[in-house]
């Protein structure tokens, strides 16, 4: 074969690859290269017609590669979020979860009444009706804004586009889990990774034809909005859509206390390899759906649900080595470093081991035999040392006193416990670059800036050729640079441009989480951005003196105690922490922190709690005032504005401050008045 035939050769075969991979993206929403290959891979293309000018009278590549893929489906707010959900693993956890149910609501029922069934492991959707006609159809998205993806649901044969129903709420939101069964998938398995990934590629396709081709399932669960509101019970509701002819799953039932979640938990563990569709645990709700509203959500989940997720997937494994981490709060996590071993489908070669006290106790060295385990998206852990198969080449492992930067590590102390924490941490803040480089990984994270295209292996890459190294120089990268860097091109870029751009426009409260100050998760970081309602407000923290009179006024907060309060001063005490933090809002649009209801009961109003209530716990009596406009404070001071005391055991303390400032005092009596007014 002479030269000129071999390079066409060569780029016939990269122009059916090409076709290959357009195939999955485009046709399948299941893409198996990066951006950054696929560019690569376009990249190879276009140089041999560069070099070889007679390659373009072929006239291949104009039928392979089109415009820059847009976004295929126009994007709907969803009428309440779409939360993920909180998990258990153990009847620990769940026992914990029906606490703090009784506790949020002030009862004491140990066999609180749980709607039970499987978590399906598919693609949520929500489908909206108006008047029984299916008018929306949405994907989950990001839990706040889905996909306009009506037309490829319209096609799932058996969802009802009109409910013959007299009854039916004027709007009804019912949300469900999408599937492929594993005798259908079995089918189409040379097309698709898994049943889940064809799934969600199928209900992402531009043609709804193609969708109509793949034997989609699903089981309705859920709702969002219901107006009006006609069901009592979840149980309710899933019998009454079943009826509408929705598809609801056999195994649903309801459960009453510890031993019959168990009970039931155990039965479907032991059948769940011979159903014809994957799970990975059950989920359990409260039954009553008063109580439901009642409690009501945190940021993330809500406290009325959470996965019980089945017993971890274990492999027995050796440790080659361990080594140090450390974290955007520079805590130092010892990591194992064992031999590759396959546990729930995952190969996994780094296990952690917590900290240097869980080193101890378990006795775990290098060259030991292990299990460890996996529980669900939960990183790897070591469980045990088989110390029957210890060798003499085991070595104990010397935990260091230093950080990776060579900066002393400490075990903070506990203001609450007065026991030093478990954990020893690097206190250098920005000034440390491992630290540094870990903080660039959170700030990009999607709860913080959600910048899709710039995971923790981009910020690695763009660490180590300096192109980033604080979190400012995000919003300066040098494109020129990255283009010329391999697997990076003109889609890759511009998708990563675009991700960067858009996330220019950040809410205070997300800002506050995102910049990592130790002790202040993603609900302190809300009750902080309602203190401050805008950047220009919080920015007052850079300067000492006004920070100790904020600081003051933060003791205040009802959820903000002297730990998160030392944490923020410690932060920005230090100088390189200031100085970075004010370089990344210059580059930002922080939008300022609107309350939930401006024309609630207490809009602007300051509350204060005491005592115990007769129908309700102090957090939810918190989060009605909240949820009604008013900030809720932690202390007695001018600016509140009444103080709510309870039949039970109030502090006399308090309700004498409040009489001497001539603060309003509101019995229990009166304050269910208000509610119910």
């Amino acid at each position: 074969m002479n030269e000129k035939k071999i390079i066409i050769k060569k780029y016939k075969d990269l122009i059916q690859i090409l076709k290959k991979h357009n195939d999955l993206y485009y046709n399948y929403d299941d893409p198996k290269l990066s951006d950054a290959d696929y560019d690569n891979l376009k990249n190879k293309i276009l140089t041999l017609e560069k070099k070889h000018v007679y390659l373009k009278n072929l006239n291949l590549i104009n039928k392979t590669v089109g415009a820059t893929p847009t976004n295929k489906f126009g994007k709907i707010k969803h009428l309440k979020p779409m939360l993920s959900l909180a998990n258990a693993f153990n009847g620990k956890d769940m026992d914990d979860f029906i606490k703090k149910v009784n506790n949020f609501v002030n009862i004491n029922d140990k066999n609180l009444e749980l709607f039970v069934e499987p978590k399906i492991d598919g693609i949520s959707a929500t489908l909206i009706y108006e008047k029984g006609i299916l008018t929306k159809g949405l994907s989950r998205g990001d839990g706040i804004t889905g996909e306009d993806i009506l037309a490829n649901l319209k096609t799932i044969k058996n969802i009802p586009k009109k409910i013959a129903s007299n009854n039916v709420p004027n709007l009804l939101e019912v949300r469900c889990e999408i599937f492929i069964s594993k005798r259908d998938f079995l089918k189409i398995k040379k097309n698709f990774a898994n049943p889940r990934n064809a799934a969600g590629g199928s209900l992402r396709q531009k043609n709804p034809r193609e969708t109509s081709k793949i034997p989609l399932k699903y089981f309705a669960y859920g709702f969002g909005s219901v107006e009006p509101m006609i069901f009592k019970k979840q149980s309710e509701f899933l019998q009454k859509i079943k009826n509408w002819k929705f598809s609801t799953n056999p195994l649903s039932e309801i459960v009453n206390g510890l031993d019959k979640i168990e009970l039931q938990h155990k039965k479907i563990d032991s059948i769940r390899s011979s159903l014809d569709y994957d799970i990975d645990g059950l989920v359990y709700k409260v039954n009553d759906i008063n109580l439901q509203k009642r409690l009501g959500n945190t940021s993330n989940s809500p406290r009325w649900a959470i996965a019980y997720k089945f017993s971890a997937e274990k492999a027995i494994t050796k440790i080659n080595d361990i080594v140090i981490q450390v974290g955007r709060t520079g805590a130092i996590t010892p990591v194992a470093k064992v031999q590759p071993v396959t546990v729930g489908g995952v190969v996994v070669s780094n296990a952690t081991l917590h900290n240097e006290d869980e080193i101890e106790r378990k006795d775990i060295r290098i060259n030991d035999t292990i299990t460890i385990q996996r529980a669900g998206d939960v990183i790897p852990q070591v469980v045990s040392v088989d110390f029957s198969k210890r060798k003499n080449n085991s070595k104990r492992f010397i935990f260091p006193k230093n950080c990776l930067c060579g900066a002393l590590t400490k075990k903070e102390l506990s203001k609450t416990t007065q026991k030093l924490d478990a954990v020893r941490r690097c206190t250098k803040g920005y000034d440390c670059i491992f630290t540094a480089k870990e903080k660039l990984k959170h700030i990009v994270s999607k709860e913080a800036f959600n910048i899709d295209g710039l995971g923790k292996k981009v910020i690695d890459q763009f660490w180590d050729l300096k192109l980033v190294k604080k979190p400012s120089d995000i919003f300066d990268l040098d494109y020129e640079k990255i283009v010329k860097l391999e697997g990076w091109g003109i889609l890759s870029i511009n998708n990563l441009k675009k991700a960067i751009e858009k996330s220019k426009i950040i809410t205070l409260d997300r800002f506050i989480f995102s910049i990592g100050i130790r002790h202040i998760g993603q609900e302190n970081a809300k009750i902080l951005a309602g203190f401050f309602a805008s950047i220009e407000e919080f920015s007052k923290l850079f300067e000492h003196d006004e920070r100790k009179k904020i600081l003051l006024n933060l003791i205040d907060l009802d959820g903000i105690g002297d730990t998160q309060i030392e944490s923020i001063n410690n932060f920005f005490l230090n100088k390189t922490n200031v100085s970075i933090i004010k370089e990344l809002i210059e580059k930002l649009s922080v939008k300022k922190f609107s309350i939930q209801n401006k024309d609630g009961k207490f809009s602007n109003k300051k509350i204060m709690f005491t005592g115990g209530f007769e129908n309700m716990s102090r957090s939810e009596a918190k989060a009605i005032a909240e949820n009604n406009g008013g900030k809720v404070l932690g202390s007695i001071s001018k600016k509140l504005d009444f103080l709510v005391v309870g039949n039970s055991k109030p502090t006399k303390k308090k309700i004498d401050e409040a009489k001497k400032l001539n603060i309003k005092i509101v019995l229990e009596k009166e304050w269910n008045k208000i509610l119910n007014s």
